[in-house]
């Protein structure tokens, strides 16, 4: 259960491979992709989390590059995708029918980002422009009955960003085998509640719009996504600072990109849906 994209990767962990071990890493095949529970935005946010922060999949190669990963260029990379992300977001706010498809094909180029074996630039620019298409129908939504929500949501996920960035900078937060195992038990523990609450929901057992994540057990349960994001925002940094090191190809630095706007992508709606339960009651 532990990380294997931190822990058990040479290339990002600084440990050296035989000839041997490393025509075996990429022999191995890629994960079997598993349809996860959805438990409406946030959910399927989650469920690409996991999948992406659970090192299935893609292993970058020890063997240095002349051309390697670096800071500016995957600094550039993340840029480029977010920006991608809110031009999807403004057409997604003003033709909001495009929410359900954005949702839909973000939540499936997603997983495939994730399980693939080596990273794939047009899959990735196609998850942000479609996520983007998502999050504008859906920000649009919620600006509608909170008007004023979704500029709260947006300077929370930039405060949470920044304070985990100056963190891991300063040293005083980092990953760990047995911190990693924990948070991959809480994501399993998240989506497991998160299905059992759209069946409940689908079947009418419950009928609050949130289903069992409304009062203040939706906001600790919100909580709690939030912590974790921000774990995984420590891993998306931890992995770009090995990759770095490792000098892997330039080419990781796209999925080092791609995690790091998955994080923020399910950060963000997680801190929308805590604001909207708040502003409910």
């Amino acid at each position: 259960m532990s990380n294997p994209a931190l822990s058990n990767n040479p290339a990002l962990n600084g440990k050296t491979l035989t000839a041997e071990e490393l025509n075996r890493i990429y022999d191995q095949p890629a994960a079997n992709l598993q349809r996860p529970g959805v438990d409406g935005a946030a959910t399927s946010a989650a469920a690409v989390n996991a999948a992406t922060h659970a090192g299935f999949g893609q292993q970058p190669p020890v063997v240095g590059s002349d051309q390697p990963m670096t800071y500016e260029n995957t600094i550039s990379k993340t840029v480029f995708l977010f920006i991608l992300v809110v031009a999807g977001a403004a057409l997604g706010w003003w033709m909001p029918i495009l929410m359900i498809p954005g949702a839909i094909v973000g939540l499936v180029l997603g997983l495939v980002n994730a399980f693939k074996k080596q990273p794939s630039v047009p899959l990735i620019v196609g998850y942000a422009a479609a996520q983007g298409m998502f999050l504008g129908g859906f920000s649009m939504f919620m600006e509608g009955i909170y008007p004023g929500i979704v500029t709260q949501a947006v300077l929370g996920t930039l405060s949470v960003f920044a304070a985990t960035l100056l963190l891991f900078r300063s040293g005083k937060v980092r990953t760990s085998p047995k911190l990693n195992k924990i948070f991959m038990i809480a994501m399993v523990g998240y989506l497991v509640f998160s299905l059992l609450n759209v069946v409940l929901m689908l079947t009418g057992v419950v009928t609050d719009p949130w289903g069992m994540r409304s009062g203040w057990l939706g906001v600790a349960i919100g909580v709690l996504a939030v912590l974790l994001a921000a774990y995984s925002l420590v891993m998306d940094f931890e992995l770009i600072k090995n990759g770095v090191e490792n000098r892997v190809p330039e080419k990781w630095g796209w999925s080092a990109a791609f995690g790091l706007m998955v994080t923020l992508i399910w950060l963000y709606v997680e801190i929308l849906r805590i604001l909207a339960i708040l502003r409910g009651d």
